[in-house]
């Protein structure tokens, strides 16, 4: 059956399949045996777990990162992009990285709550927290349990600063807080766009947000004051790279600032999901797809490597670097003075049975 699932696809999600996660002492290998028929199988519906972790703040030493510290409200994402890179991360909970990343969801509803203890130790030093780093803040269900809303109320009221990424206009809904911290210069938002093709975005990320209404939030944001940047990401060859100058166009129009890019990454299971994906919507075009990013890739189908596991390497992603660049300077993209975010006006939150400080 997985054969004839990944060729049909399922409808409204990125992925085809559901391959076992790599951590399993086992793996499984479907086949059709003629009893079962695909027309007859139910649709994968999402379902949510609550997790109660112990920490929610992640910190990262990655040397081509920019940020220290990062929160993620939520594990797997509804969109249910093809490309994302974090969808191996659900083996870990020895799920799939196929269709169970997005439909196997997991909540973490004591975030806030979490984030005020972790801000209120003693040797706690503020750097800007990065949310939308793994999966998506705005995914959908944080329509109903508003846990990327709670963090940001406790960063506004202690005046911490952060940035936050998404592909998702429900980041409007947090204009109230969003704009007054930008007027202390605590916060920018960058909106990810991937392609200005409905069909295309249909097919690549089911469950986000339509294309031109990316670019309205961009345009609402910036209305709002506060500093919206682009990340054109991922890029990947023939499928979306000759939109690249369009999307840095159209979004330099709506009001960003600033802009980003990235070559589509490919890291453990991720590969034979793409692989399967244009199988499935681009036949024709899976060879000259996969070749080119090899080759962009040092002949591996992935580079793991800091600083060139981002942008490539080879005269492909040259070509890609200088497109960007050309475009960035025509539209006025990064350029002026880069987008700053204020430590200092920190207040550490006090806990219920906490004594205050005399200074």
């Amino acid at each position: 059956m997985a054969d004839k699932q990944g060729k049909k696809g399922v409808k409204g999600r990125g992925s085809a399949s559901k391959p076992d996660a790599r951590y399993l002492s086992h793996t499984r290998h479907e086949i059709d045996d003629g009893w079962n028929s695909i027309e007859e199988e139910v649709k994968p519906v999402t379902t949510v777990t609550i997790e109660k972790p112990k920490s929610i703040v992640s910190r990262n030493k990655s040397p081509d990162l920019p940020f220290e510290q990062s929160i993620n409200a939520y594990r797997g994402c509804e969109h249910g992009c093809i490309y994302c890179y974090a969808r191996p991360s659900h083996a870990y909970q020895d799920l799939s990285p196929g269709l169970d990343f997005e439909t196997k969801l997991f909540a973490k509803p004591d975030a806030a709550e979490l984030l005020k203890k972790e801000l209120s130790v003693a040797n706690y030093k503020c750097s800007p927290i990065a949310l939308g780093t793994n999966t998506d803040p705005y995914q959908p269900i944080e329509r109903e349990y508003q846990i990327t809303r709670e963090i940001i109320e406790v960063l506004k009221e202690q005046d911490h600063p952060l940035t936050i990424v998404t592909k998702s206009h429900l980041v409007e809904r947090d204009i109230d807080l969003l704009a007054p911290m930008a007027e202390k210069k605590l916060v920018q938002v960058f909106i990810s766009i991937t392609t200005l093709d409905h069909q295309l975005m249909q097919k690549m990320e089911p469950r986000a947000t339509a294309p031109k209404r990316r670019l309205q939030t961009i345009s609402n944001l910036t209305e709002a004051g506060i500093p919206t940047g682009l990340i054109c990401a991922p890029i990947i060859p023939v499928i979306n790279d000759s939109e690249l100058e369009t999307i840095l166009e159209k979004s330099a129009e709506a009001g960003a600032n600033t802009a980003a890019y990235m070559l589509i990454r490919l890291p453990y299971e991720i590969k034979d999901l793409f692989k399967e994906w244009l199988e499935s919507h681009y036949p024709l075009k899976t060879s000259h797809v996969m070749n080119m990013i090899t080759d962009i890739r040092a002949g591996k189908q992935n580079d793991p490597e800091f600083h060139t596991r981002m942008t490539g390497t080879g005269v492909y992603a040259d070509l890609i670097k200088k497109r960007f660049l050309n475009a960035c300077k025509k539209y006025n993209l990064n350029v002026g003075e880069k987008v700053f975010l204020d430590t200092t006006q920190f207040i550490k939150p006090v806990l219920s049975g906490q004594q205050q400080s005399l200074f």
